[in-house]
């Protein structure tokens, strides 16, 4: 593999491992993927480190990690396809942006979304990620996970100790009352609700988000939240049946 980085060394080795759907010997990697024997334990080296792959019998395979990746791209795909019909169903009854977002690594990452016929100016987009600290959906994700997860992204977002319990006790208030809401928080003008989506064993899979205009929404908001709740528990029902 001449002219090629360390790594794409390394994720040609992992693409190598996940397509061959069994446990491969280090010839059979050295005959895939072109590296020197030398390079190719290298990088097998690193990877059992970090628990991308794992050894057994002289052969290798995808490690934990690897598998907790999948794991997360399965929930991710399931959640989107699941969550359609609903998707659809308030966006038609609102008449407003709505979107599908999951939390990964101290972010809100919106994995669907289908705009309003109106314009609306905001952060969120398809593929595009906010940090989990302010707006209905960073919040209400925040305040759905696990505790020490919850934990350590507060510590680390505020170091303050007086801002941190506030903050702890803001997301206690979300994960009571089972939705955020906020306004003018991340974009100027603009409100969202936010209600959390489950696995069948109440892990949080992702959120479900409206948002429209403030000037747009006066005196509607809790006609949106309503309308929001009413697709949130029919996914939720949908995923608790699975």
């Amino acid at each position: 593999m001449e002219n090629v980085s360390s790594h794409e060394r390394v994720l040609a080795l992992l693409t190598v491992l996940a397509q061959l759907g069994r446990p491969a010997s280090a010839g059979e990697l050295m005959q895939a993927t072109g590296l020197a024997k030398s390079t190719l334990y290298r990088q097998l080296a690193m990877l059992k480190r970090w628990g991308f792959v794992f050894e057994t019998g002289n052969v290798y395979a995808p490690g934990p990690v690897s598998l907790q990746l999948a794991l997360g791209f399965n929930a991710v795909a399931m959640l989107t396809h699941y969550a359609q019909d609903d998707l659809q169903w308030l966006s038609q009854r609102s008449r407003e942006t709505v979107a599908i977002t999951v939390a990964v690594h101290r972010h809100a990452v919106c994995v669907d979304m289908i705009e309003a016929p109106q314009s609306l100016r905001c952060s969120f987009e398809k593929g595009r990620s906010v940090p989990l600290r302010a707006g209905a959906t960073a919040t209400c994700l925040l305040a759905h996970l696990p505790e020490l997860a919850l934990q350590n992204i507060v510590q680390a977002e505020c170091p303050d100790k007086v801002r941190q319990s506030a903050w702890l006790a803001q997301l206690a208030e979300i994960r009571a009352r089972g939705y955020a809401c906020s306004s003018s928080e991340v974009d100027e003008g603009v409100w969202g609700v936010c209600f959390p989506i489950f696995t069948r064993g109440r892990f949080l899979l992702g959120g479900l988000t409206l948002m429209a205009p403030l000037q747009r929404i006066t005196n509607q908001q809790d006609a949106f939240i309503q309308l929001t709740s009413e697709a949130a528990q029919r996914l939720n029902a949908r995923l608790e049946n699975l």
